[in-house]
């Protein structure tokens, strides 16, 4: 069943029995009134025959009863033996069972296939004849023909009034329906069209009122953005990669054919194939390695307390035991410790470092401090510095200030690229100041307490 027919028919289904519920509920609330109102009337009406007969008892008879009974009704006197001793009134016929009783009532006795009657019970004292002095119940009925054929009229009147209500309800629902499924309708076709078309068509959501439809195609027009944006970067990733790839591996290749050409009689030229095979594969593995990095989902990396005091120092040992170079790090009094993920934040740590070794003969420097809640790490080197113009290049992927240089010390173009991504996902942020002839520092900025969003 198709969304349009769903609205109609729920729609039109809900209207209905709402119409229903109201319709009984006044056709019950008529009925209730006009019933109290005829069994009021013919409360007054007992009341005058009782004063009558208190006045004059001996003027009791068929004769009065008949002038004071209902137009389609009777009156009748019962007896405590259950017996009907006078009656008068018109000439009807229903079903009222004869009733003494020592209490005032008041009922309607529903008849088969006939108008319902209103009855009224009064204990009175007799006053004439053998049962002077005896109480006795005068009974006065009515049969409620007007009022049963009011009812018919009524029914009828709210049945068709329901359908007359029922077809504006019908039209109603279709517009209502045309007025939400255009929207969707319409984000089907654009769906449907960027699917065959490889388009990346958007919504056109001017003069559109702010409602959740609004805000569902805006939602829309932003995955769209989100998922070009994305592709395109896909698209630069591949095809840096497969650049950067490339090179090595013609290397690789160029070697292996020139030993299988000359290399058997030649030792000399095996060993520096052998060499640069293998320089060329460590760098492949690193290119590999550093791009599942990047690629790698950063939201499930965990969080823990982390000493950055303790990282760096453990860092800077590593690299002034592998490298033999001076590495000084100036560190707080206290500890500064951060909400962050430890090897995530090494990393970041240990590409600066290697980084500004590779562009750098003289000492680095790192200094550690802490301002307004927030951990500074400053790295230095004394190189030849980056230009300007440079600068704001530095980390994007596989880009290379210096790129004869960055190839003979192993550099992928990558660390700067993924230092950022990781200081980016800590809500941290990235940044250098360089000048040429006097070296760079990187700064990085991060918070003491990360917001939860991993």
């Amino acid at each position: 069943m198709k969304l349009k027919t769903k609205i109609q028919l729920y729609s039109s289904l809900f209207m209905l029995i709402v119409i229903l519920i109201i319709n009984t509920a006044i056709y019950m609330l008529f009925y209730k009134i006009s019933t109290d109102g005829y069994l009021e009337d013919l409360v007054h009406q007992t009341e005058r025959l009782v004063e009558t007969i208190k006045k004059q008892p001996d003027v009791a008879s068929k004769e009065l009863f008949r002038s004071f009974s209902p137009q389609q009704g009777m009156i009748r006197v019962v007896n405590q033996a259950g017996t009907v001793f006078i009656s008068g009134g018109q000439a009807v016929k229903y079903d009222v069972p004869l009733d003494f009783s020592t209490k005032e009532t008041q009922q309607i006795i529903k008849q088969k296939n006939a108008p319902n009657v209103a009855v009224i019970n009064k204990p009175v004292i007799w006053g004439t004849g053998r049962h002077a002095g005896e109480v006795v119940t005068l009974q006065v009925s009515n049969q409620l023909t007007t009022l049963d054929s009011t009812m018919t009229t009524l029914f009828y009147v709210l049945l068709v009034s329901s359908g007359i209500i029922l077809v504006p309800i019908i039209f109603g629902g279709n517009i209502l329906s045309r007025f939400l499924l255009n929207p969707i309708k319409m984000l089907i076709q654009t769906m449907q069209e960027n699917m065959k078309k490889g388009n990346w068509k958007k919504i056109n959501v001017e003069n559109r009122s702010r409602d959740e439809l609004y805000e569902m195609e805006m939602t829309f027009n932003e995955m769209i953005d989100y998922l070009k944006d994305n592709f395109e970067k896909q698209e630069i990733f591949v095809s840096d990669a497969s650049h950067e790839l490339k090179t090595p591996i013609s290397i690789v290749k160029s070697y292996a054919q020139l030993l299988k050409r000359r290399g058997i009689d030649n030792p000399k030229l095996v060993k520096e194939a052998m060499e640069a095979i293998d320089s060329e594969a460590d760098r492949m593995s690193k290119l590999v390695e550093q791009m599942l990095v990047l690629a790698k989902n950063k939201h499930a990396a965990s969080m823990e307390q982390v000493d950055l005091v303790t990282l760096i120092e453990e860092t800077v040992k590593t690299f002034q035991g592998a490298y033999g170079r001076e590495v000084r790090f100036h560190k707080p009094e206290s500890s500064i410790i951060l909400t962050g993920n430890k090897d995530q934040l090494e990393q970041v740590i240990y590409i600066l470092i290697d980084n500004a070794l590779k562009y750098s003969n003289d000492r680095v420097e790192i200094r550690l401090s802490e301002k307004n809640k927030q951990a500074i790490i400053n790295v230095r080197d004394y190189g030849s510095g980056i230009p300007e113009q440079e600068q704001n290049r530095i980390f994007e992927r596989f880009y290379r200030v210096d790129k004869a240089r960055s190839r003979d010390t192993g550099g992928t173009g990558l660390g700067l690229a993924i230092a950022r991504t990781i200081v980016k996902e800590h809500q941290g942020e990235i940044r250098v100041k360089s000048k040429m002839g006097e070296g760079s520092t990187f700064i990085v900025t991060l918070p003491i307490e990360i917001l939860s969003k991993f």
